[in-house]
């Protein structure tokens, strides 16, 4: 019964943020603004990164690799979301869903791993700088965001898998703005205690645990910071790990809070807004962090800028 239930279930509708047309017009152009400057900003980190050889570092490469899990994973979740916002009928194919699912859910997880890895390129670059060129060589930063890829796509492959083997019964209304795998799993009309659990151990393993290399990077890295005597140095050593730990708190913080406990997750209106917060505000900011929290890339950006100035003048007369 419940196979034949999932077979002929075509299609899902979402229901979105809001009911109302002018709210949904509002959040059109907002949107539309937000993911344009998101995919113009990542464009330009990741443009700068290739132009400047003094970018061309393990750090700047591993922010090559969140700029395009950044751009990737709202281009899987917002243009669907603009489409609806000014459709009548918001409707989801079945397959479509699955792939909304599988790409946003293993965008999220490549990004926490990512995180972990750039927290312990920097632990080595504040803690044993010397040696820092020898450890963090090419090939080890390669297999470092291989193993982010990887693991982020299995995780995500086995929860869509499992996900979309549930019966789903009569109810094909998605209370979310996406496919996303907490309101999934709530369609299914038996228990989902398998679900959640498993859920539960993929947090753990996918986010807990890359959260925890983070946290210790950290606790070696200020503790290394703190004995540097000159107050110039803490100053250097701090402001290369500036921008990567602000970005850390903006991404594990609502994720901890969402992912771990489904059982008690936050409210459904909760929940939308803070897959929006993920899908708009996170990738958004994170060029911008990096933009303005960063030394390097400030003097990137104004020797570039210098640089087509120059060009200008030279036409120009």
């Amino acid at each position: 019964m419940g196979t034949n239930n999932q077979t002929w279930m075509r299609e899902f509708i979402l229901l979105g943020l809001s009911s109302d047309w002018d709210t949904q017009v509002s959040l059109f152009v907002l949107l539309l603004v937000m993911y344009l400057v998101t995919v113009l900003g990542n464009f330009l980190i990741v443009l700068l990164i290739r132009l400047d050889s003094r970018l061309h570092t393990p750090m700047y490469f591993f922010l090559t690799n969140l700029s395009f899990v950044d751009v990737s994973y709202a281009t899987s979740i917002v243009p669907q979301m603009l489409a609806h916002l000014l459709a009548a009928h918001k409707a989801m194919p079945f397959v479509s869903c699955a792939a909304q699912l599988f790409f946003s859910l293993g965008l999220g997880g490549i990004e926490f791993v990512l995180l972990a890895v750039m927290a312990y390129d920097r632990y080595v670059a504040v803690c044993d700088p010397l040696r820092y060129s020898v450890i963090m060589h090419g090939g080890l930063c390669t297999r470092l965001a291989i193993t982010s890829w990887v693991s982020g796509s299995m995780n995500s492959l086995i929860h869509t898998a499992i996900t979309f083997q549930l019966p789903m019964c009569t109810n094909k209304y998605i209370d979310h703005i996406s496919c996303e795998i907490l309101a999934v799993v709530r369609l299914a009309c038996v228990d989902t205690s398998s679900n959640e659990i498993a859920i539960t151990v993929s947090s753990i393993v996918l986010l807990m645990t890359p959260f925890c290399l983070v946290l210790l990077s950290y606790i070696q890295i200020i503790s290394t910071i703190l004995k540097i005597q000159s107050t110039e140095g803490r100053k250097k050593a701090f402001h290369t790990c500036a921008s990567h730990l602000t970005v850390v708190v903006l991404c594990y913080g609502m994720a901890i809070f969402t992912y771990i406990q489904p059982r008690s997750s936050p409210s459904v209106l909760q929940e939308k807004l803070i897959s929006l917060f993920y899908a708009v505000l996170t990738p958004m900011l994170n060029p911008m962090i990096y933009s303005v929290r960063n030394k390097e890339v400030k003097g990137a950006w104004q020797k570039l800028l210098g640089q087509l100035s120059g060009i200008t003048s030279k036409l120009a007369t």
